[in-house]
């Protein structure tokens, strides 16, 4: 496969712009990671658009057909990621996913911020960590509430996955508030 151009805020845009106008159905999608901080002007540019969506079970495959048609039409990678991929979720996850927008019949947010940090904290690389102190910064998240999100989920990392390690995600986040 050649390697596909960066994507920037405009190219995120067209994407839930045609994707909208191509699947015709109810579903939530939520931009996650790097995609985020390009969307929201905390980074010029990233290599893919990385997503989580909620579709009805019945219109799963048609919105993944979509997506794969947008993939090859567009040029752009697409993938499908979570921060429940890497860490275990806080309560009040969804409810805190900032709106984004509309597309079609497309819901679309940002997956919850402290949840995005939290997984960014816990892979622990140095763009990651740059991400997290962005984010702090901004004042788009508050170093209490993200403590206590860490505090409430550290119990149960390493309890889902042999790749998750509580002491090292401790140590990680430790460094996290060094840095601040």
């Amino acid at each position: 496969m050649s390697q596909r151009p960066p994507v920037d805020p405009q190219r995120i845009e067209e994407f839930l712009r045609r994707l909208g106008e191509r699947f015709r159905r109810p579903g939530r999608i939520y931009l996650v990671g790097g995609t985020t901080m390009v969307f929201e002007g905390f980074r010029q540019q990233t290599l893919d658009i990385d997503i989580a969506f909620e579709v009805a079970a019945e219109d799963h495959s048609a919105f993944i057909r979509a997506v794969r048609d947008l993939k090859q039409e567009l040029w752009i990678n697409v993938e499908e990621a979570s921060p429940s991929d890497f860490i275990p979720l806080p309560e009040g996850y969804r409810e805190r996913a900032p709106f984004v927008g509309r597309y079609g019949q497309l819901d679309v947010f940002h997956f919850d911020l402290y949840s995005m940090a939290l997984s960014k904290i816990g892979r622990g690389t140095e763009p990651d960590f740059s991400d997290v102190l962005a984010l702090l910064h901004s004042g788009r998240i508050d170093w209490e509430t993200l403590a206590a999100c860490f505090a409430e989920i550290l119990p149960h990392v390493g309890t889902a996955s042999l790749r998750q390690d509580p002491e090292e995600f401790q140590r990680k986040f430790d460094a996290l508030k060094q840095m601040l």
